[in-house]
């Protein structure tokens, strides 16, 4: 997501471990990130250090950063990554006393993230803000982003409302059902709870162009989607991630 991609850092994930399991502590984070409570209202961290420790559970990677001052736990959607390796976590939510139950362990502070970035690349990929993205918001048992290559949005025939006019509309649509057809050009896994997916169809401009919907379906990015569910706008996650327009908890059908 194109803010989801550094992402939606208010990750304060639903944290799906292996085998199914759901650490109770990462239910609760969920529930609080959504409403802005407590955590939310922590203010996210930037990090930039070495990491001296990394491990995988449940579809996501916990680093022990070295930051020079102090050391830290973070953890993200999993990836690659070897201790040594030097990175910079951005806008970072803390959760205290968060418990893994995959892992069996509790940590003080763990902050939560849409990504891991090498150190200096922070802000040169696309950022959907967005839960999506630290790419999350960026996911899981390995995040299914969008890729390089160009994503044919043409003769996507509308489907109730075009991504235009949803943006252009949104004062009379908020609160409203809406059905949308597009393509979906980033998806992320496994944030808050949630899937989220980012889709296009072809109309508006940049700022306009794309929606931001949450789901409990995963999608392939290329997939043409019809998504249905009620409009919020203006929606604000905390920690600087803010949607203009998003779906949350839509039914979504892959054509």
């Amino acid at each position: 997501m194109r803010t989801i991609a550094s992402l939606l850092l208010l990750l304060a994930f639903a944290g799906c471990q292996s085998n199914g399991d759901t650490d109770s502590t990462a239910s609760a984070t969920v529930s609080a990130a959504r409403d802005a409570a407590a955590p939310a209202a922590e203010a996210a961290g930037t990090f930039t250090g070495e990491v001296i420790e990394t491990m995988n559970a449940g579809g996501y990677t916990y680093v022990q950063v070295d930051t020079g001052s102090e050391t830290i736990w973070a953890a993200g959607p999993q990836q690659s990554m070897a201790t040594g390796t030097r990175v910079e976590i951005s806008k970072a939510m803390p959760m205290r006393g968060f418990r893994s139950e995959t892992l069996e362990q509790t940590f003080d502070v763990l902050y939560f993230v849409g990504a891991f970035e090498p150190e200096g690349e922070h802000g040169h990929a696309e950022a959907g803000g967005d839960p999506h993205g630290g790419s999350m918001m960026g996911g899981q048992a390995s995040p299914t982003a969008a890729t390089d290559a160009p994503i044919d949005l043409g003769g996507i025939a509308p489907a109730g409302q075009t991504v235009a006019a949803v943006h252009a509309n949104k004062a009379d649509l908020a609160g409203q059902t809406i059905r949308v057809r597009g393509k979906v050009v980033k998806a992320l896994s496994g944030i808050m709870g949630s899937n989220w997916l980012h889709i296009q169809d072809g109309t508006g401009e940049a700022g306009s162009n794309d929606l931001t919907v949450t789901t409990s379906e995963m999608v392939e990015v290329g997939s043409t989607v019809v998504v249905e569910g009620v409009l919020s706008v203006d929606r604000d996650f905390g920690a600087g991630y803010k949607y203009t327009v998003i779906i949350e908890n839509a039914d979504v059908t892959v054509e």
